[in-house]
């Protein structure tokens, strides 16, 4: 269809003016957007939190202490990032000593120190924008625990080297391009396996500790991070 040379121009106007309003009804002006571009790059984080847990039926893993660390993060403006982190804390736990009488079995609490190592990967759900400054996110981590003995512990049992996983729900507040806040809540489940001690039986104790032939349990541990983050770029 030709359209008369004079209303060619109309029809240009008609058509920008048109498109105009309708994105100005779909979007917002630049300077009032809820969105704005996370920084590329990387961070890095200090952090700090609480875990409390039961330590197993008998209450002899460690739980309910206060962890400190820090975190290296990569593609911090993408849907997906990566982080690895290492914190260390001090825990509470009980013993038990499988020799002793029944009502006296149990003693403590004592401490134990604990460092985690770990690998994150997290997917951002606003994705390389924030809303209103707050990325949310979810992911999981995975990492092993390095514990320190407790001497006065004579049972066998040894909470050592342990493989966890935790997944996990949080956002980032950002305070400007470079510097946010984080906060985390997560779940953090380790196995606790028991000595042979406490299947034993002896003459003078003939009341094993373990009776059903459960020698070891997964716990569940619930761990809730913060931390302030610096971004740079590589």
């Amino acid at each position: 269809m030709r359209y008369p040379p004079r209303l060619v121009p109309v029809l240009l106007v008609f058509a920008t003016t048109a498109a105009a309003t309708a994105a100005a009804q779909v979007g917002h002006p630049p300077d009032r957007s809820p969105y704005s571009y996370i920084r590329r790059g990387h961070t890095i984080t200090a952090v700090g939190g609480q875990i409390n847990g039961n330590g197993g039926q008998f209450g002899i893993g460690p739980h309910d202490g206060v962890v400190f660390g820090g975190r290296y993060d990569l593609r911090t403006s993408h849907t997906i990032q990566l982080g690895v982190e290492v914190s260390h804390g001090e825990f509470d736990r009980l013993i038990v000593d499988p020799f002793a009488p029944v009502n006296h079995r149990v003693s403590g609490p004592v401490t134990q120190q604990v460092t985690f190592a770990e690998l994150d990967v997290q997917l951002n759900l606003t994705g390389e924008k924030t809303w209103h400054r707050i990325a949310p996110f979810i992911g999981s981590g995975v990492g092993v625990t390095f514990a320190s003995s407790t001497p006065a512990d004579t049972s066998g049992f040894e909470f050592g080297r342990k493989a966890y996983f935790a997944p996990q729900a949080g956002l980032r507040i950002f305070l400007s391009r470079r510097v946010h806040l984080r906060a985390e809540a997560r779940t953090a489940f380790w196995k606790v396996s028991y000595p042979a001690s406490f299947q034993q039986a002896t003459l003078d104790q003939p009341n094993a500790v373990i009776t059903n032939g459960r020698t070891s349990e997964w716990t569940a541990n619930t761990w809730f991070k913060f931390g302030l983050g610096f971004g740079f770029s590589p």
